[in-house]
């Protein structure tokens, strides 16, 4: 088995993992968190394929741009939030876990025998798919852009609002 087919395996492992718990979940906000991971993972799909612009749009857009939205609207309704407890009593079992993790990654850092390809970034494909976005394509993207937009402002408003009625 090879280094790209163990790494896809873990990849695939996670993401569906990570999906699973997305939806099963009764947290909305550790559903966030999972989302996140997935999207992740989804990314890491894509530096397999060799679309590293993918990948970087992929984290970009959705991780840094969706997915923080979505946390920031589950952190604006306060109420959906319930108070738990603050201390958990198996924090030995984290600590011991993070410590194994931790553990294996650097021995696998330390005693792989990295090499390193000379591959370059297809910066046609990127300059072309550049080049279709704003002519092409440029109606569907700035609709796009502005329905976004429009989300993002309707959240803040309902946010104001529901935290003036809770006054």
């Amino acid at each position: 088995m090879t280094l790209e087919q163990i790494v896809f395996l873990v990849l695939a492992v996670a993401a569906v993992g990570t999906a699973v718990g997305v939806v099963t979940n009764r947290n909305i906000l550790y559903s966030a968190f999972l989302l996140i991971g997935c999207l992740f993972m989804i990314a890491g799909f894509y530096v397999l394929l060799e679309a590293p612009f993918l990948a970087a749009v992929q984290v970009l857009i959705y991780v840094g741009a969706i997915a923080v939205l979505i946390i920031f609207a589950v952190m604006l309704t306060e109420n959906l939030m319930q108070r738990k407890r603050a201390w958990n009593e198996q924090w030995w079992v984290a600590i011991l876990v993070a410590v194994a993790l931790a553990a294996v990654l650097l021995y696998v850092v330390v005693t792989a025998q990295w090499q390193v390809s000379q591959l370059e970034t297809p910066s046609d494909v990127i300059t072309a798919l550049g080049q279709a976005l704003m002519s092409t394509y440029i109606l569907p993207f700035e609709v796009a852009s502005v329905l976004l937009l429009m989300a993002l402002i309707g959240a803040i408003v309902v946010a104001r609002e529901e935290k003036e009625e809770g006054k």
